[in-house]
């Protein structure tokens, strides 16, 4: 007789199988709170112990007809180590007297063929991951397991709410610690196009506020572009009320007026004017010299 699995092992693997059915259904590990989960284990742990008590009265039935030499030879084995034997059952090579068993009668140039079967190591890998495949697509099929869409969403959502939890206790950025960075160009066109552009035109030509691409500016309270708009976007100006104080007020956050002042500082210094005869305004002001 074969050596049975112990009923610890079966436990371990259903404990391990019904572990990856429920996280590849639920996608996330809360099932381990739940009174199903724990009741399936519960339900399974004493259908392996019965399954266990079953087969060991089958063992004792089949014992009781062995021969003696037979009944030595078994309680022998029944002695070796479980991990053991299932690791010589894998990988042991066969004996001599097995070879000449499932020795094929054919053969060429004094090579003769063993009618080998595949290795149980492979078997075992082979039949596990068929059965772990129609457990996969079933959950692809008939659940949102794998879905990529899904998984981007919720990831998405998840970043978002970070990024927001982390506005709300970082410190609120000031024209002392705001800093001109290239990264910032995209967002704050958008800023600009959300709340500015209304006065200041598409790619701030200007219209009724200030053409921005130009060299002359009204307010000209700091000493570099970058700062300068800063200044006026967070105080307002004092030449025009058209132009409100979006900081003060609050209805822009100090990160928002950073990128919509690199967003200016990019249309001003780093792309060609839009002149009055390309649809630009005139000049307004005096002519600026920033510091760099």
């Amino acid at each position: 007789m074969k050596q049975r699995t112990p009923v610890v092992v079966n436990i371990l693997i259903i404990l391990v199988i019904l572990f990856v059915v429920y996280y590849m259904f639920v996608q996330n590990t809360s099932f381990l709170a739940s009174p199903f989960f724990w009741g399936t284990v519960v339900i399974s742990c004493i259908l392996a112990l019965i399954h266990g008590a079953i087969g060991d009265l089958i063992e004792n039935n089949k014992f009781q007809k062995l021969t003696a030499e037979e009944k030595a030879e078994y309680l022998v084995n029944k002695k070796r180590p479980y991990l053991k034997t299932l690791w010589e059952s894998a990988f042991k090579k066969q004996s001599a007297k097995e070879e000449k068993d499932i020795l094929i009668d054919h053969g060429f140039d004094g090579i003769m063929e063993l009618d080998n079967q595949l290795p149980k190591w492979w078997l075992g890998l082979f039949w596990f991951g068929v059965a772990y495949c129609i457990v996969y697509l079933f959950a692809y099929a008939f659940t949102d397991f794998g879905d990529p869409l899904k998984e981007y969403d919720e990831e998405y959502k998840a970043q978002i709410a970070s990024i927001a939890e982390y506005e709300k206790t970082a410190p609120q950025i000031t024209i002392e610690t705001a800093e001109y960075s290239a990264d910032n160009i995209a967002e704050g066109e958008i800023v600009f196009k959300t709340n500015c552009v209304s006065c200041h035109m598409d790619g701030g030509k200007g219209g009724i506020g200030p053409n921005l691409t130009d060299n002359a500016w009204i307010n000209q309270p700091e000493k570099t572009l970058f700062k300068n708009v800063f200044h006026v976007v967070w105080n307002g100006s004092p030449n025009n009320p058209a132009m409100v104080a979006f900081g003060k007020n609050g209805q822009l956050t100090g990160k928002d007026i950073q990128n919509v002042a690199a967003y200016i500082y990019h249309i001003n210094q780093e792309q060609k004017p839009i002149t009055v005869a390309e649809g630009g305004a005139a000049p307004q002001g005096t002519p600026a010299n920033w510091e760099k």
